[in-house]
């Protein structure tokens, strides 16, 4: 090992100390002068402002934002720690987003504290800090959520602004369906006196059917001789209730993401066709598309694939056992994952074509495409075999995207429901659209999600007699940009038209 290597060797070993700690925002005291040049220098960590940093990788394009994404919240969280001595919280809008497990990078991300300087802190990629100089909450009202400090869930609710529900139904009705019972968000309103809030919140757990909470509240509020007339806060009626019972924020908010995007997927997609399909006419179709398909879906996860190479695997001649290069070359597994799960899909796409519940085929063969994707790559020790177990067991990041995907424990919650809504969907369009971009928000996998994600929405293609439906590489970039308008802002229709144009 050269003097360069031996050098860089040791200052990555300062760096992973850290790391071991769970420290990802660096402060400049934490690492020697040379130690925090030479990760700089090579990629390493980046600064964000003077005396902070955080890791990045040395493979990091030009304006990536991935590392920034990635780093947000628990940057955040230490710098206004630091700066702030633990005397500060989110405001309750954002409090709101952090309870109801909604990790999206926010552009401005609002803060108070009585050493707030009124005016914002520019960090990467167009996002930034406002502190704003203000008293803060009794002590009873604030909680810790993954480090930072917010809002407890009753008093976001009591203290977010009147707005918040008509401009974020979706967020304010998940949180309003984590709440059991009236109690704690009662004794704030009648501690504080809030006359206002008391009439907007009775009117709100009614509109999702928590009528118990909404009388307890008026009563209680009346016993107090405080004189509460009920406003619903919000613009519009939920076709979704919720009981007491029900309170996944997770589960929940996916259920009203669904019912709020399905009205505009209906409206920008054409109709099914009336016609009856030809099974095996169908079938043939999809067969010749393969070539096709694969090329274009590998090439958009980043893998160099031929069609040389797609047609070698699909003759069958394709053995790994016969040169050291197939056996550990990632493209070659890659190809060769595909063409076994693209099998797998087409038996799938036989049965809903015959009549069966596309939901519940889906349910049942899933975890058999994964592994079918997989298979080459365990076999040839690329990866472990232990990576096939199932659900991702840990954190997973979408490269450049504001997006964070649930926690593990949240998906195990959310698969489940994501099989119920496309078994009781109606529409084929809504299954097609929402079974792709659903499961893609959700994440369920460290990898192979995108590959999936194509792979069930030809399947809801099918069922609804729409032909099979190639993504180009050469729209990567839009393709990318619609799903992350989805998850970001829960704009659902560029997604839709470009799907619709691929037709």
């Amino acid at each position: 090992m050269n003097q360069v290597s031996k050098k860089l060797a040791h200052s990555l070993e300062q760096l992973k100390l850290l790391q071991d700690r769970g420290i990802i925002a660096v402060q400049s005291k934490m690492l020697e002068r040379t130690d925090r040049e030479r990760l700089t220098k090579h990629g390493f960590i980046k600064e964000v402002m003077r005396g902070w940093y955080i890791p990045s990788s040395p493979d990091e394009q030009q304006g990536d934002s991935t590392a920034w994404y990635t780093s947000f919240w628990d940057f955040c969280s230490a710098y206004l720690d630091e700066r702030l001595e633990q005397n500060w919280c989110l405001s309750p809008e954002q409090s709101i987003q952090i309870h109801i497990g909604d990790k999206t990078v926010p552009p401005q991300l609002l803060v108070r504290s009585p050493k707030g300087r009124n005016k914002p802190t520019t960090l990467l990629h167009n996002t930034s800090v406002f502190d704003i100089r203000s008293a803060m909450p009794e002590q009873t009202q604030l909680t810790v959520v993954d480090g930072l400090r917010v809002y407890s869930l009753a008093a976001s609710l009591v203290h977010c602004a009147k707005a918040t529900f008509a401009q974020k139904p979706i967020q304010m009705r998940t949180l309003l369906s984590m709440v059991t019972d009236a109690s704690e968000v009662l004794s704030i309103l009648l501690d504080g006196g809030h006359v206002a809030s008391a009439s907007r919140l009775a009117g709100a757990f009614r509109n999702i059917g928590r009528d118990l909470i909404a009388n307890s509240i008026l009563k209680g509020m009346d016993a107090a001789d405080y004189k509460v007339k009920e406003v619903d806060p919000f613009e519009d009626k939920t076709q979704i209730t919720f009981g007491r019972r029900e309170v996944s924020p997770y589960v929940n908010r996916l259920r009203l993401l669904w019912q709020n995007m399905r009205t505009d997927v209906i409206a920008h997609f054409p109709d099914a066709p009336d016609a009856k399909t030809n099974i095996q006419g169908y079938l043939a179709e999809v067969e010749d598309k393969f070539v096709t398909d694969a090329y274009h879906s590998l090439s958009i996860e980043g893998y160099r694939v031929t069609h040389e190479l797609i047609e070698h695997v699909r003759s069958g001649n394709w053995d790994p056992e016969q040169s050291d290069d197939s056996r550990k070359h990632l493209d070659a597994m890659a190809a060769k994952g595909y063409w076994d799960a693209f099998q797998q899909v087409k038996l799938a796409v036989e049965q809903v074509l015959e009549g069966a519940n596309p939901g519940e085929v889906f349910e049942a063969v899933h975890a058999d495409w994964y592994l079918a994707l997989f298979g080459p790559s365990v076999a040839a020790g690329i990866i472990k075999q232990s990576d096939l177990a199932g659900y991702r067991t840990g954190p997973v990041y979408i490269r450049k995207s504001k997006h964070t995907p649930p926690t593990k424990a949240a998906v195990r919650e959310l698969m489940p429901a994501l099989f119920d809504l496309l078994m009781d969907e109606e529409h084929p369009a809504v299954r097609a659209v929402l079974g792709h971009f659903i499961f893609v928000y959700i994440h369920p996998y460290f990898d192979g999600n995108g590959r999936m994600g194509r792979f069930i929405m030809n399947l809801m293609m099918a069922a609804g007699g729409y032909s099979w439906t190639v993504v180009p590489v050469e729209r990567r970039d839009e393709y990318m940009l619609a799903l992350e308008a989805a998850s970001v802002e829960q704009n659902i229709t560029p997604f839709t038209k470009f799907i619709a144009s691929l037709l």
